[in-house]
């Protein structure tokens, strides 16, 4: 015979074992207490045991009772768990973000990006790669494996759309005792004899304004090595056999044996969250709107900033 036990037997027991009444489980439940009754009587036939001993002072539990309490409440709390989660899922208050960043940006914005985006949505788990080229992360993208990537524009995707973050200034990565590491800050002619090490994929953006920053100087850079990513960049710069121009970010990307220096007449290269143009699920429209509370939050704090200074 099929088990006929329902959800609504086990919300019945339940409140009949708590309040060991009928008439106030009846009220508590918004019904007619001989329904309760029935419904009571229905689940003990179906399981073929009896859960309450009645008498007309007072109902309690059997043995059999207090064994299948637990499992009703464990049952019940279960499921009214998985009713919130699928409910908050649908609203896109929670969810896995699949997310992505470029070289140093992982080290320098993605504490802040996590922190932003999970005190609106606490209920956010992330997916992180790192260390994918904006290229990389635009395939990605349309290919619907990747929901969000922060990336160095500009981006060569009529379906990816951006939202500007920050601009970060070039640096240059030297070797610690290299002559120029003495200097506190230089100018991008200084460069004109060294050797760059690049990465084998450059971000369009950083390579261009690399590129622009040395030619108005008066020089072609010479590209001595190419490497995969920015720690390799930077521990053959460590080693000694070239430099570095990158985003500032990589300061904080703590190495023994380099010196990073500012220079003087600089591009920037902007910081953006790309995604697709075409998503519209309710939990990247909730991500959207908690960064850009977070950003009009940070604009306020940095316009009190400079209000006091």
């Amino acid at each position: 015979m099929a088990n006929r036990v329902e959800l609504r037997h086990l919300r019945y027991f339940a409140a009949v074992a708590e309040t060991c009444h009928f008439g106030r489980a009846a009220e508590k439940l918004n019904m007619a207490q001989p329904a309760l009754s029935h419904a009571i009587r229905q689940l003990e036939d179906e399981l073929g045991v009896c859960l309450l001993a009645r008498t007309t002072r007072r109902v309690e539990l059997t043995e059999a009772g207090r064994f299948f309490l637990d499992e009703a409440l464990n049952t019940l709390s279960r499921i009214d768990a998985g009713v919130s989660s699928v409910r908050l899922l649908g609203e896109g208050q929670s969810g896995v973000l699949r997310i992505a960043l470029t070289g140093s940006v992982a080290l320098t914005h993605m504490p802040c990006i996590v922190q932003a985006l999970r005190k609106q949505l606490p209920g956010l788990e992330f997916e992180v790669h790192s260390d994918l080229s904006t290229e990389e992360q635009c395939v990605r993208l349309r290919e619907e494996t990747l929901d969000l990537g922060v990336v160095h524009p500009p981006v060569h995707c009529d379906d990816v759309e951006l939202l500007p973050v920050r601009d970060e200034r070039l640096v240059v990565v030297l070797p610690a005792d290299h002559p120029l590491a003495g200097r506190r800050s230089l100018r991008v002619a200084d460069l004109r004899d060294e050797a760059f090490i690049t990465e084998v994929k450059p971000e369009a953006g950083i390579a261009k304004e690399v590129l622009q920053m040395c030619l108005k100087a008066g020089f072609n850079p010479k590209r001595k090595h190419v490497v995969s990513n920015m720690p390799t960049l930077l521990a053959l710069v460590a080693a000694g056999l070239g430099i570095g121009v990158v985003p500032e970010s990589a300061r904080s990307i703590p190495l023994p044996g380099i010196t990073v220096r500012s220079l003087e007449d600089a591009s920037t290269v902007g910081i953006a969250l790309a995604w697709l143009k075409s998503q519209r699920s309710p939990l990247m429209t909730n991500v959207l709107k908690a960064f850009d509370a977070s950003m009009a939050q940070r604009e306020r704090t940095d316009d009190d900033t400079r209000a006091v200074g």
